[in-house]
């Protein structure tokens, strides 16, 4: 065989194999569509964004989105229950495929999956009782802060605990969060905005306010990685959305006020 006909043999066999691994490669978008429905993974246990009702029903402005999604591409939903921690693994796992759950976009995150355009904002911050005497990250000096276990929050503040010299106390949850402050148990909590108006309301005898902003995060969907036409559509829809208003409407719905006005 000369060398010009073992080149175009060579050419072709790459291009079968090429061929077989698009097919075996399981478009997550394809999948959907067959079968008609979504499973969109959200934290059903952080309010004001994931919560259960009183009749133990779904509600709150991620389930609303999800809901919302789900309706304008014609798809039964099906809601994968996760934590902070559990989110991204789900995606990786093929457990969900797509997460609506408060997740906010940083470079880390985004080594590991894709995320959409942003749907709406997170105000990372530090949150305490009003007679706690914090008013910078100099003052956690000596102090215990607690955190949800895996989330922007507890990433950050791990990063810089030692040399500021205060503890964090992890809680595996938002919920078990929240009620560590509402009982007490922790004066000071890094979480975000509305959780800590969240904790006030829950315990107006002894309100929290922020006392340190960490960051203002966008909050986008994300999609395991390799899923071009996934995360196009969704694009899509999102943009579609904000422009209509009705995630704008969500958001304020829950979260007492509009989106900032760059996304609107």
């Amino acid at each position: 065989m000369n060398k010009s006909k073992m080149l175009t043999l060579a050419a072709i066999t790459a291009c079968l194999l090429g061929t077989v691994a698009a097919v075996a490669h399981a478009d997550v978008l394809d999948d959907i569509t067959k079968a008609k429905s979504i499973r969109i993974a959200t934290d059903l246990a952080i309010p004001p964004s994931g919560m259960m009702d009183a009749s133990m029903k779904p509600i709150g402005s991620d389930v609303e989105t999800a809901q919302l999604l789900a309706k304008d591409w014609g798809l039964k939903l099906e809601f994968v229950q996760t934590t902070g921690a559990t989110r991204i693994p789900n995606l990786q796992t093929g457990k969900a495929d797509i997460a609506i759950s408060t997740l906010s976009v940083t470079p880390d995150r985004a080594k590991v999956i894709d995320f959409s355009r942003p749907y709406a904002v997170l105000e990372s911050v530090i949150g305490g009782r009003k007679d706690v005497p914090v008013h910078s990250i100099d003052d956690l000096k000596g102090r215990t802060v607690c955190v949800t276990r895996g989330t922007t929050q507890d990433v950050e503040l791990t990063k810089i605990s030692r040399d500021k010299g205060f503890e964090l106390a992890r809680y595996d949850d938002d919920a078990t969060d929240v009620t560590a402050a509402v009982s007490g148990q922790c004066d000071l909590i890094a979480t975000s905005l509305t959780i800590v108006n969240q904790i006030t309301k829950k315990a107006p005898d002894h309100p929290f306010e922020k006392k340190v902003v960490l960051n203002v995060f966008d909050l986008a969907i994300g999609v395991k990685k390799g899923e071009p036409q996934l995360l196009a559509r969704l694009n899509g829809w999102i943009d579609a959305n904000l422009k209509n208003g009705k995630l704008n409407t969500i958001y304020k719905k829950y979260h007492g006020n509009d989106l900032p006005p760059q996304m609107r």
